[in-house]
């Protein structure tokens, strides 16, 4: 059944310093505020927000508990707004260093915490802790998972985030990521959504469509439905007629024809995209691509 969400990024370098902490929160407060008036339920920062610009020396003293300043403001922001709230920073648990993602429910409580798992040499060398393995969390809308940075030129994160059954991917970042972004989105069949420090964040479709980009005004936003697949046209091209004259708008089709496939979506409230590829018995991407790798394997075997 459709299962739309609303997400939107913030993609801003703040002006002033790090250590003028509220004037710093005042301006992410003012573009939570919009993006929620907009109709987002789920608003995300880019990386080490709070904390951004500070020489990287300082990083272990600044580096906040859970129940840090920002951290607190943020929490009770997402709890005045009842949205969910991406809030990178960095982050100490113990003796260890960590450059994290905190995720915050629309209670302002938190839900979970990724660490980034591939931080940069220099990060490492600052004291920063990679993390050991990707993090997707359940919401009232969907399953999402977060990769910072570096993370985007790392499969075992972008890879174990799918394996984990992400939905949407919320990239925080210094840089922009790019075709990155839009390769990853493809292969995996899975939403990203990037907030970085500077312009040009991005919602990067399935397909590896850019939905939305940020310029100026700082917010991405875009509605996106979950209940939908990325297929390849083979084996499943022949079907789409029949599906049509049983569901006809119930359905929605979009064609990559240069990729050879193509997403379906559920538009009912009464049947899944699920349902559906199992009523007209469509072949998913894995299924798929495993069912040629075990034929192969079969036929040189054979050639020996």
């Amino acid at each position: 059944m459709a299962r739309y969400v609303t997400v939107a990024s913030i993609s801003h370098r703040p002006e002033h310093p790090y250590n003028q902490v509220a004037e710093r929160l005042q301006v992410a407060r003012q573009y939570a505020v919009r993006a929620a008036r907009m109709g987002a339920d789920i608003i995300a920062f880019p990386e080490i927000y709070p904390h951004l610009g500070a020489p990287v020396e300082r990083w272990a003293g600044i580096a906040e508990q859970a129940d840090g300043p920002t951290l607190s403001c943020m929490a009770a922001l997402a709890r005045e707004l009842g949205v969910y709230i991406i809030w990178p920073l960095l982050m100490r648990e113990g003796a260890k260093l960590y450059n994290a993602s905190v995720v915050l429910d629309r209670q302002g409580q938190v839900l979970g915490i990724y660490h980034k798992m591939y931080p940069t040499i220099s990060e490492m060398e600052a004291g920063v802790v990679p993390g050991r393995e990707p993090v997707v969390l359940e919401t009232d809308f969907g399953r999402i998972g977060m990769a910072i940075c570096f993370d985007l030129n790392f499969r075992p994160v972008m890879q174990g985030l799918a394996e984990r059954g992400a939905e949407i991917v919320f990239f925080s970042s210094m840089y922009r990521g790019g075709l990155q972004l839009r390769a990853w989105a493809h292969e995996f069949a899975y939403y990203i959504v990037s907030a970085i420090s500077s312009e040009l964040g991005q919602i990067v479709d399935m397909s590896g469509t850019v939905l939305a980009e940020a310029t100026y005004e700082a917010i991405a936003l875009a509605r996106l439905n979950l209940d939908r697949r990325l297929l390849h046209m083979d084996y499943n091209w022949e079907k789409m007629d029949a599906i049509l004259a049983k569901y006809g708008t119930g359905v929605s089709f979009q064609f990559f024809t240069r990729e050879a496939k193509f997403t379906i979506a559920s538009e009912r409230p009464d049947v899944t995209v699920n349902d559906i590829i199992a009523e007209f018995g469509l072949e998913e991407l894995p299924a798929y691509f495993t069912r040629a790798t075990q034929l192969r394997s079969q036929v040189l075997a054979k050639d020996r």
